[in-house]
């Protein structure tokens, strides 16, 4: 089996794969503090909740955009799993062509969302990943990655807009009735919630244009997803384990 692990600011995700088939999928926090003992005693302990021999791991990719845990990733994977895991990096085989001005500036986990967005659904296409930040990338018929752009993530603008006003409460992320709202909170929720929805087709809008072809595909994923892509038609597709797809993909094209 494979095991692929997306390490973000706020969580590890970890698919399990077998074949092409994802069997298992958890969360983890990314923990800066631990120590590659207490990520290997985290994952020995959701391989027994999930109910899979931790042994019938053959190899490992993984996706960081946190470079001060990748050694402490690495040793656990070493040490608890008995493989040296594969980074996605520079030197890697990813199927695409990265236009980058600055290839090793691009992260990985946009990498990722690139080819499994592309090879899944097929190009022209545009991914948006609502995590820490939103990030959107395109793709083009040929497999060109283009580029794209990176805004704040949702929980990221709500929590400092809060942070830095002194009198605005705190409220829950989720959709209100009305974009008028009648309430404080209301106003909140509506501001972010229909202003990222205004956002997302805003850009999209404006990438079609620049990508210059029809029928380009638009695929969401990450933690808001659903609560953005309910509110417009300019999101086609929500895949929930996009960029651990990716690297399964990703980890196919580069087995020796």
């Amino acid at each position: 089996m494979l095991l692929a692990m997306d390490i973000g600011n706020t969580n590890i995700k970890n698919g399990l794969y077998e074949g092409g088939k994802l069997k298992q999928y958890w969360r983890i926090a990314t923990n800066r503090q631990y120590t590659s003992d207490e990520y290997g005693i985290v994952m020995e302990d959701m391989f027994r909740h999930v109910g899979e021999p931790i042994e019938n791991v053959k190899g490992i990719i993984i996706s960081s955009v946190v470079p001060t845990v990748n050694y402490t990733v690495e040793h656990m994977c070493r040490d608890f799993f008995d493989t040296t895991p594969v980074f996605v990096g520079p030197g890697i085989k990813t199927g695409i062509n990265i236009k980058y001005e600055n290839p090793k500036e691009l992260g990985s986990d946009r990498i990722c969302n690139a080819v499994a967005a592309y090879y899944m659904y097929g190009g022209p296409c545009i991914y948006i990943d609502f995590g820490t930040a939103t990030s959107f990338g395109a793709v083009n018929e040929k497999g060109d990655f283009l580029g794209g752009c990176i805004c704040p993530g949702i929980k990221v603008a709500s929590e400092a807009l809060i942070k830095n006003t002194a009198k605005l409460p705190h409220y829950e992320l989720v959709k209100p009735e009305k974009v008028i709202g009648r309430t404080t909170v209301s106003n909140l929720q509506s501001g972010i919630i229909y202003g990222y929805v205004g956002q997302v087709e805003y850009l999209v809008d404006r990438m079609k244009e620049e990508i210059a072809c029809s029928n380009v595909k638009v695929i969401a994923t990450g933690g808001f997803s659903h609560l953005i892509a309910t509110e417009t038609s300019a999101i086609e597709h929500i895949d929930g384990t996009l960029t651990l797809n990716g690297l399964r993909l990703i980890y196919e094209r580069n087995k020796s």
